[in-house]
């Protein structure tokens, strides 16, 4: 268990577009909220687990020793990208979504969901399951929605890398303001030690 005295966990558990993917980490939007959250007095110790490549099984299986050994106090969930890119069918993406944000709030944690949107060629009905998905889940959790994660990246070239998919460098504040006006009205300031 974690001693009083150390700062709450932030927990991001998330996929490419979260790990960093193709620079180096202290350039992700991860490393930009934690500095971001010190800068203004906001004493959170941020735990990027982000896995390139993760799917929301991966997520499943990975989050309950996270929990456990960290305690965290916010999750962030970004994952489902790599289920739709593969075709996975969303009833199943959905399930481990929903299981991941009841494992965190059964631990304590107050859960971020980012949602994400697929390309159009998936066709309309698997777009619409899919998609729909985030909007419902964090309803129905009672959970903090980004609707769109890469709203005001995924369309902009010079935001992008070559691969015309993942962020680069200059699409990284983008995110962290996209996650930023939801997360934090949740925040809470830590009080100074007396």
């Amino acid at each position: 268990m974690a001693p009083a005295s150390e700062p709450p966990v932030l927990l991001v558990l998330g996929d490419s577009l979260s790990a960093g993917y193709g620079m180096d980490r202290e350039k992700s939007w991860v490393s930009l909220l934690e500095t971001r959250l010190n800068e203004r007095g906001y004493s959170y110790r941020v735990l990027n687990s982000s896995i390139s490549g993760d799917t929301s099984q991966g997520g499943v299986t990975r989050l309950p020793r996270l929990l456990e050994r960290y305690q965290p106090k916010i999750v962030i969930i970004e994952l489902g990208a790599n289920d739709g890119l593969r075709g996975i069918d969303p009833a199943v993406t959905r399930a481990n979504l929903s299981d991941m944000i009841a494992r965190s709030q059964a631990s304590g944690a107050r859960v971020l969901l980012a949602g994400i949107r697929l390309p159009p060629n998936y066709g309309s009905a698997y777009l619409q399951q899919f998609e729909s998905m985030y909007a419902d889940l964090a309803s129905e959790y009672q959970a903090l929605l980004v609707p769109f994660f890469m709203d005001g990246v995924a369309m902009e070239p010079e935001l992008l890398q070559a691969d015309n998919i993942h962020p680069n460098e200059a699409g990284q504040p983008v995110l962290l303001e996209n996650v930023w006006a939801v997360l934090e009205p949740a925040l809470v300031r830590q009080k100074p030690a007396p």
